[in-house]
């Protein structure tokens, strides 16, 4: 499905850079057009990060090259399938796709300044390269005269895109922050929510305490073998009480659900803003801590999911054991990555941290196992994180989980989910 929208996307971006490629000017008196395809074919390759610039260029070319034949079959009824002056045109392109490929696309820069640069010296050298090969063709001289032109078509057309990209950015913007406000009114919404039912929670743990002094009082009689004559009422107390306990704490449990599965799972996030979320939450209490560690973050597919609330408590679970996994006089860097393999989608969190020995990686995913120790208070962790794990994954995601370790190394944890079970 993702493959079928990707083809799609390549498509229609060519027939839009076709389009605008009918909007030109003529130069040099040899048939040399500067159109206004290089300018959409640029604003697509920003906003469309998964659009590959090299395909896309040969694909834009080519439609570029069948528009002008159509054009000219139309408007001067010369309907000829082979014109050299149109196939010149796609060297330009193919040279403008390789310098976006290599100085941007590559390198992952989105800073408008840098692009203006590089798109200008691309747009310069390819109509360069054009003009050269059409001179060679038409045996014309290349004058050097034409550079400056050439240089000033560059600059303009590249302004042009910065200006484009420039707004589409404030307007991206612009909608990030009314989204993040909707996503917080929504958040205040649910806390209140939850708050409610958590008093009920918090009410009972004083009726525990109760019960807990009541159940030891009437062990202290029992085994002094005194006041036998209350043994039963307290009892029965006891059991009311427990009673009590287990129905508000239903309640309460039931709310919570309700308020998760009915506001929660609605909505769809993208990976790129979960991880975002995640890493920004996550450096900084490692940088609580006291832990000098690095968060790498790669995505090969930016995909929507409705179960972000699944996916984030997995990957919160799993980074936050490597934190742990991670002494604080080391320096230490967790690696999170997603990939596409077939049709399952791959996260991969990978540190260098202290490992699990090889005899203890099937104990990992019991509920209570943990290596983790504070050796100045005694705390140890309740080990309860990657048992949530292993339930998330496999019951909820229907996905697979498997261990990699050493000691010397550190830890890769892979989970693998089908797309169909976590992409909408």
């Amino acid at each position: 499905m993702v493959r079928v929208e990707k083809s799609k996307n390549y498509f229609l971006i060519a027939i839009i850079v076709a389009c605008f490629s009918q909007i030109y000017l003529s130069f040099f008196q040899l048939d040399f057009r500067v159109s206004a395809g290089i300018i959409a074919y640029s604003v697509s390759m920003y906003y469309f990060e998964d659009i590959r610039p090299i395909p896309m260029g040969i694909i834009s070319s080519i439609f570029i090259y069948l528009s002008r034949i159509f054009a000219d079959a139309l408007f001067n009824g010369n309907l000829l399938l082979h014109n050299i002056s149109f196939e010149i045109e796609i060297l330009f392109y193919l040279s403008y796709a390789i310098f976006y490929h290599i100085f941007i696309y590559k390198k992952n820069n989105k800073d408008l300044n840098y692009i203006f640069v590089i798109l200008t010296l691309a747009d310069f050298v390819s109509n360069n390269l054009e003009l050269i090969v059409r001179g060679y063709i038409y045996s014309t001289k290349f004058n050097l005269g034409m550079l400056s032109t050439v240089f000033l078509v560059a600059v303009l057309r590249s302004l042009i895109v910065w200006v484009v990209l420039y707004f589409l950015k404030q307007y991206k913007l612009l909608l990030i922050k009314e989204e993040h406000e909707k996503r917080y009114r929504k958040l205040l919404w649910i806390m209140s929510q939850l708050k409610t039912e958590t008093y009920w929670m918090e009410k009972n743990m004083e009726n525990i305490e109760n019960l807990m002094v009541d159940s030891y009082r009437l062990y202290e009689m029992i085994s002094s073998n005194e006041k036998r004559e209350i043994w039963e009422e307290f009892s029965l107390n006891i059991s009311r009480n427990i009673h009590e306990i287990k129905k508000e704490n239903a309640l309460a449990i039931r709310g919570i659900l309700e308020v998760t599965e009915r506001e929660l799972e609605n909505e769809e996030m993208k990976l790129s803003e979960l991880t975002t979320i995640l890493y920004q939450t996550l450096i900084k209490e490692a940088n609580r801590i006291g832990k000098d560690i690095n968060i790498f973050v790669e995505i090969e597919d930016d995909f929507s999911t409705k179960k972000h609330y699944y996916l984030m408590s997995v990957l919160r679970n799993l980074i936050v054991n490597s934190i742990e996994a991670i002494p604080k006089d080391s320096r230490g860097e967790i690696h999170l990555s997603h990939r596409r393999h077939f049709d399952k989608d791959v996260f991969i969190v990978k540190d260098n941290g202290i490992g699990i020995k090889a005899s203890e990686i099937n104990e990992i995913f019991n509920p209570g196992y943990s290596t983790k120790i504070n050796y100045e208070t005694g705390e140890i962790s309740r080990g309860l994180g990657l048992a949530i794990v292993k339930k998330i994954v496999e019951e909820e995601l229907k996905g697979e989980i498997h261990v990699n370790s050493d000691i010397q190394y550190g830890t890769e944890i892979s989970i693998a989910i089908k797309r169909k079970e976590l992409e909408v």
